[in-house]
C-alpha cells in the first residue's frame, strides 16, 4: 500500500521538507498543506518578512526552528533560495526527525 503523499522527504542526512512560502504576509505561520499542479505535496508558511537579501529565508527558518523545537543548526535551506518553493533540511537521524514532524503536522491539521 502507498504512503499518503507528504511534504516530507527521508534523507542521509535528515528529512527534506517542501515548502512554498508567502513573503511580506501578515504574521509568521504554517497555515497546511497544499498541491501543487505537478501534484507535489507542500506545507504553506507565511512570513512577514520582505524577499530581500534573504530575509525572509532566515524568518521561515527562525519560524521553523521554533514551531518544531529544534536549534537553527538544525535546519537549513538546501533548495528555492531565491524562489518560493523551498526545500529545508531537518538534520538529525532520518526516523526520529520524520516521526517528530509528522506528530507535528497531524497537530497542525
Amino acid at each position: 500500500m502507498a504512503e499518503p503523499p507528504s511534504p516530507f522527504a527521508d534523507a542521509a542526512d535528515g528529512v527534506r521538507v517542501r515548502i512554498r512560502l508567502t513573503p511580506k504576509a501578515a504574521a509568521n505561520r504554517v497555515i497546511g498543506c497544499v498541491t501543487d499542479a505537478q501534484g507535489t505535496v507542500q506545507l504553506k508558511a507565511t512570513v512577514t518578512a520582505v524577499p530581500e537579501k534573504g530575509k525572509s529565508n532566515r524568518a521561515l527558518l527562525k519560524m521553523l526552528a521554533k514551531e518544531w523545537h529544534a536549534g537553527m543548526r538544525q535546519l537549513s535551506l538546501i533548495g528555492g533560495h531565491k524562489d518560493r518553493n523551498k526545500t529545508v533540511l531537518v538534520a538529525g537521524e532520518t526516523a526520529t526527525v520524520r516521526k517528530m514532524l509528522e506528530q507535528w503536522l497531524l497537530g497542525l491539521e
